[in-house]
């Protein structure tokens, strides 16, 4: 069964994240530049993430992508190309951050988000919450890192949004 198709972004409400739905998004390539740049100002770990020679001996072989900066490259996609630009709120965490394989210079990352729960507000029906898993893959299509993200989303009958 295929995933129903989402709206454009600045046309997509909460009712449209239905629970099961499962989308692939984006590309983001990453570079040695910004591994190194991110590292150097985020997390400066020489032996993993800004030194090339130091990290020619770590157990990975080479300079690696901070699971941070992983993260952020898979924000970045799911931004672009899941969250609505008219209805997303704000959100009240992220729960199971998990890094399963390291990223490295040169990759090209792809998101896949599944919409695991769609909850109406109790008490207030203009709004409610979206919650996704997020996996990040390389081009080789193997997992690199996931998490699951909570939004806040205002509904269709919303009559005034705000924050």
């Amino acid at each position: 069964m295929s995933s129903p198709p989402l709206p454009p972004r600045d046309q997509r409400y909460r009712e449209d994240y239905v629970p099961g739905a499962t989308y692939t998004f984006g590309e983001v390539d990453v570079t040695l530049e910004e591994v190194i740049a991110f590292a150097e100002k985020f997390d400066p770990q020489p032996a993993l993430h800004t030194d090339p020679e130091l990290a020619a001996g770590n157990s990975f072989g080479g300079i690696i992508a901070s699971g941070w900066h992983t993260i952020f490259l898979m924000m970045r996609l799911y931004v672009d190309h899941y969250l609505s630009t008219v209805a997303n709120s704000v959100s009240p965490g992220v729960d199971k951050i998990q890094w399963l394989r390291p990223v490295r210079p040169g990759d090209r990352l792809s998101v896949r988000v599944s919409v695991l729960s769609n909850r109406a507000h109790q008490s207030r029906a203009d709004r409610g919450s979206v919650m996704a898993r997020i996996e990040g893959f390389n081009q080789a299509g193997e997992l690199v890192a996931s998490l699951v993200a909570t939004s806040f989303m205002f509904s269709r009958n919303a009559t005034k949004v705000s924050l």
